[in-house]
C-alpha cells in the first residue's frame, strides 16, 4: 500500500472540499435529480449493459495513482466481463478526468448521474476529491465504493452510501506495527522510542497511534520531532534521534521525507533494533531504488495488497494484471489492486442477492463481511473499514508480510539487520 493517495488533506483542503460540497448541492438541486435514472435491473431482465462512472485524476497533481486507480477499475470490468458480466450483463467503465480539482469532481459526478445515467458509481482518489464526490452520490442515492480517499474527515459525514474500499482508516494503518511489538516477550520487546513526523494530517497521527500504545505499555518515548513538509534536510532531526540510541525508530512519513530518514540514519551509522515507516517503505518499486536495496532489510510498514497475498482473488488478479500490463507481481500497483477490490464486492453483492441496484448494495454492505483481493471487508455505519492491515518488512529484497500470523508468509527478523552501506 502506498499512502500518497491519502495523503492530501489539511486545513486547505478541507477548506477547498466543503466550498466545493456547497457548490455541489447548489449544481444538484438545479440538476433536478431524483436518484438512479437507470435502474440496474436483477435477474438478468434487461441485457443492457451495467454502466458504472467514476471521475479519476487523470492529469494533475494525483495523476499517478489515479491512473492506477483507472487501471484497477478497467482490468476488473475486463475480468469480469470474460465470466459473461454480472447477472447477465456486460460492465462498461465510463472514466472522465478530474484534473486533480474538488471542483471538476463534482462537475463530473454531476454529469456522470443526470447527464449519462451512470447505474452506478465508483470514486476518485484522494480524500480531497473523494468527500465532495460522495455528497454528490449521497444527494442521488448512489452507492460509493472508494478505493482511496479514507482520511478522517471522510467519515466524519457520517454518509451511509459510503464505503472505504481498505482494511482500515488510513490513520490506523501503523496500528498493525505497535499490536506486533506489544507482542513479544518482555525481554524482546523495545524499552525506548523515538518519532519523527511529517506535519501532515495522516502521516503524523500514524506514528502518534502508535507512540499513545507504546507509552501505555510502559515503552519510554525519548524523543519527537514533527517537521514540515518543505523539510529538506532532515539530517539534524535523525542526528538528535541517534544521539537518543532509541531501540525502535518510528518514521510518520510519506515517500521523499522516508528516504531521508534511512540515507541519514545510514550515515550516522545508526541502526535502531526497529524502524517502521508509514509510507514510502511500502513501495515494492520506489524504495529500494531510492534508499539502497541493501539499505531496506529489516525495515518494517503496513499494507492492505502485496505480492503473494491468498486472498480471495489475488492471484487471478495478479495474473490479469501482469498480463495486461506487463511487469512482475513485485511492480503491481497497489492503487490498482484497491481499485479492483472496489468491483469485486459488486460482484459479490449480485452473487448473493440477485441484484444490483444501488439501495441493495448500501443495504448490503453494510451487514457481514465481504471477501476481496484486500481481505475480507466490513464498515461500520460511517463508511469506516473496521479491519486491520498486515504489517510488512523488507527481507532479501522483497517486501513480505510477516504478522498477523494468519497473513504471514515470513517470520518476523529482528532485530533490524545493520544497514548495507
Amino acid at each position: 500500500m502506498q499512502y500518497r493517495n491519502r495523503l492530501r488533506t489539511g486545513t486547505t483542503v478541507a477548506t477547498a472540499a466543503l466550498a466545493v460540497i456547497v457548490l455541489a448541492t447548489g449544481c444538484a438541486s438545479k440538476a433536478g435529480g431524483n436518484g438512479p435514472s437507470t435502474t440496474a435491473s436483477n435477474g438478468g431482465a434487461s441485457k443492457a449493459p451495467l454502466v458504472i462512472g467514476a471521475s479519476v485524476s487523470l492529469t494533475g497533481d494525483f495523476s499517478d495513482s489515479g491512473k492506477g486507480v483507472q487501471r484497477g477499475y478497467q482490468l476488473w470490468a475486463d475480468t469480469v466481463n470474460a465470466k459473461g458480466g454480472i447477472l447477465g450483463r456486460k460492465v462498461t467503465i465510463k472514466i472522465v478526468d478530474d484534473a486533480s480539482s474538488p471542483t471538476q469532481v463534482v462537475t463530473n459526478y454531476q454529469n456522470l448521474i443526470n447527464k449519462d445515467h451512470v447505474d452506478l458509481t465508483f470514486g476518485p482518489f484522494s480524500t480531497l476529491l473523494t468527500i465532495p464526490a460522495s455528497q454528490v452520490a449521497k444527494r442521488y442515492g448512489y452507492a460509493f465504493l472508494a478505493p482511496a480517499g479514507g482520511g478522517p474527515d471522510v467519515f466524519k459525514q457520517k454518509l451511509n452510501n459510503f464505503f472505504f474500499v481498505q482494511p482500515a482508516p488510513t490513520t490506523q494503518s501503523g496500528d498493525v506495527f505497535a499490536n506486533y511489538i506489544l507482542s513479544l516477550s518482555a525481554a524482546d520487546r523495545p524499552k525506548t522510542a523515538a518519532y519523527a513526523e511529517l506535519d501532515d494530517p495522516f502521516s503524523a497521527p500514524i506514528a502518534e497511534n502508535i507512540r499513545a500504545k507504546f507509552e501505555a505499555a510502559g515503552i519510554q518515548t525519548v524523543y519527537k520531532q514533527v517537521y514540515p513538509s518543505e523539510t529538506q534536510d532532515l539530517s539534524p532531526v535523525m542526528a538528535a534521534i541517534a544521539a537518543k540510541k532509541p531501540d525502535v525508530i518510528i518514521g510518520g512519513t510519506q515517500s521523499e521525507d522516508a528516504y531521508a530518514q534511512v540515507k541519514s540514519l545510514v550515515q550516522l551509522k545508526y541502526n535502531p533494533k526497529f524502524m517502521f515507516q508509514s509510507n514510502g517503505a511500502n513501495s515494492p518499486l520506489e524504495y529500494p531504488n531510492k534508499v539502497g536495496a541493501a539499505n531496506t532489510t529489516g525495515i518494517m510498514s503496513s499494507a492492505d495488497w502485496y505480492p503473494g497475498s491468498k486472498a480471495s482473488g489475488s492471484d487471478a488478479f495478479t495474473a490479469a494484471y501482469i498480463a495486461k500490463f506487463g511487469g512482475s507481481a513485485q511492480t503491481v500497483d497497489d492503487n490498482s489492486a484497491e481499485a479492483y477490490a472496489a468491483g469485486q464486492l459488486l460482484e459479490a453483492v449480485a452473487t448473493k442477492t440477485g441484484k444490483i441496484d444501488n439501495a441493495t448494495i448500501i443495504s448490503s454492505l453494510h451487514s457481514g463481511s465481504w471477501p476481496t483481493i484486500l481481505g475480507d471487508l466490513a464498515w461500520g455505519s460511517d463508511g469506516a473499514p473496521t479491519g486491520e492491515y498486515s504489517l510488512v518488512q523488507w527481507q532479501s529484497g522483497k517486501l513480505l508480510p510477516v504478522f498477523p500470523s494468519g497473513v504471514a508468509q515470513a517470520s518476523p527478523v529482528f532485530p533490524k539487520p545493520n544497514w548495507g552501506g
